[in-house]
């Protein structure tokens, strides 16, 4: 594995060009059918979701979408989803539970839009219910965090059984530069902020956040777009089988106790 900086990883997870939900969905799946809409108020282009087959399997696919270019991130809000977007990808949640699905979800967003207009439409309680069902589905969830994984938008789509990262991915409660801001009252420390925050994947596996590591081509994956996916589909494969072998309420009960202890563990290796 690369000896990078917290810094520099967090700059590759935030490359233009790095790939994209949509470039995994057309690399990974066969078969996808979006499903749009949250069926209350609206649809939500930061979130893309449908059902698709998964090397055979039937599988439900819900990730945050950034685009590569200025056009393209207007149209998606920059990865930043409003309640509309949560609210489609618990729809799909719950259609995953009924039809015994799998629940691949894909997450690379700064954070939740945290406009007055999201606020007002009930951006803190569509993301506080996404995490309350989501802990309790009965069907396998594996979260695979691509590049930038901030705040409750991206836990949103993250309580999983097995939580992955992409090896220059990122994964914390906010932004460096937010960090920095709150912290020093100065966003120019963002790269001080980033080797305190622990928010690199080697750091999220020691401290038992994560499950598992994807490598990535050197230079980061958008240096061999091909590559990273592959990699990203024998991780899945892997993980994928293992969870196919629990019963639906030992996948609940599981990931329950999983985030339930996460903040324990983590501390008592911070200490060690």
């Amino acid at each position: 594995m690369s000896t990078l900086t917290a810094a520099q990883r967090v700059a590759i997870a935030r490359h233009p060009q790095r790939p994209n939900v949509c470039d995994f969905i057309d690399g990974l799946f066969t078969d996808f059918f979006e499903c749009r809409g949250d069926r209350l108020c609206g649809e939500d282009a930061a979130i893309l979701g449908g059902v698709a087959r998964f090397h055979g399997q039937s599988v439900t696919v819900i990730g945050t979408r950034k685009g590569k270019t200025l056009e393209e991130n207007l149209k998606c809000n920059f990865g930043m989803p409003n309640p509309e977007g949560y609210r489609k990808a618990l729809r799909l949640m719950r259609q995953a539970e009924k039809f015994r699905r799998p629940v691949i979800t894909l997450i690379d967003t700064s954070g939740a839009y945290p406009g007055l207009e999201a606020e007002a439409r009930g951006q803190g309680e569509a993301i506080a219910r996404n995490l309350l069902e989501m802990s309790r589905l009965t069907v396998p969830v594996v979260a695979v965090i691509t590049g930038e994984g901030n705040s409750g938008g991206a836990l949103a789509l993250g309580v999983a059984n097995r939580v992955l990262m992409m090896e220059n991915s990122v994964y914390a409660i906010l932004s460096p530069e937010g960090f920095a801001s709150i912290l020093w009252k100065d966003s120019s420390r963002s790269a001080e902020a980033c080797e305190m925050m622990k928010l690199t994947a080697p750091d999220l596996m020691h401290l038992g956040v994560i499950d598992d590591i994807i490598p990535e081509p050197e230079g980061g994956a958008h240096t061999a777009p091909l590559q990273a996916v592959r990699q990203v589909d024998r991780a899945l494969r892997r993980h994928l089988s293992s969870l196919s072998k629990e019963s639906g309420a030992a996948l609940a009960a599981d990931r329950y106790q999983k985030f339930r202890k996460m903040g324990a563990a983590a501390s008592q290796k911070e200490e060690l």
